[in-house]
C-alpha cells in the first residue's frame, strides 16, 4: 500500500480520503495501544472506586487542550474529543477490572 499524500499535496477528494483513511488506520493502532495501558490500571488498581479519579481526567484534559493550542488547534474542540475519549477509557476499565475479578464459579 502506498503511502497517502500530505495534506498539502492533495489535488482530488480522492487524495483526500486516503489520507483520512490511512490516518483513521493509524489512529485506531494507537488507540488500541491506549487501551491497553487501561487494561494494565484495571490490573494495577487494587480498588474499583478509584477507576474513575477526575484529578486524572481533569490533568489529561488540560495537556490536550494546552498541545492543541501549541500546534494551532481549536483547543475546546480537542477537549471535546478528549473528553469521550477518556469516559470512554473509564467505562472499558471498569468492565475489565471487573471481569478480571469476576468469581469464576
Amino acid at each position: 500500500m502506498t503511502a497517502a499524500k500530505s495534506p498539502e499535496q492533495c489535488e482530488t477528494m480522492i487524495d483526500v480520503r486516503a489520507g483520512v483513511d490511512e490516518v483513521d488506520r493509524e489512529l485506531v493502532a494507537l488507540l488500541v495501544r491506549r487501551f491497553g495501558y487501561m487494561d494494565a490500571a484495571a490490573r494495577i488498581k487494587t480498588d474499583r472506586n478509584v477507576v474513575r479519579d477526575e484529578a486524572r481526567k481533569a490533568q489529561v484534559l488540560d495537556n490536550v487542550a494546552r498541545e492543541a493550542a501549541a500546534v494551532g488547534l481549536e483547543p475546546d474542540r480537542l477537549r471535546a474529543v478528549w473528553n469521550e475519549l477518556v469516559e470512554q477509557s473509564i467505562a472499558y476499565e471498569m468492565v475489565r477490572w471487573d471481569r478480571l475479578r469476576a468469581d469464576p464459579a
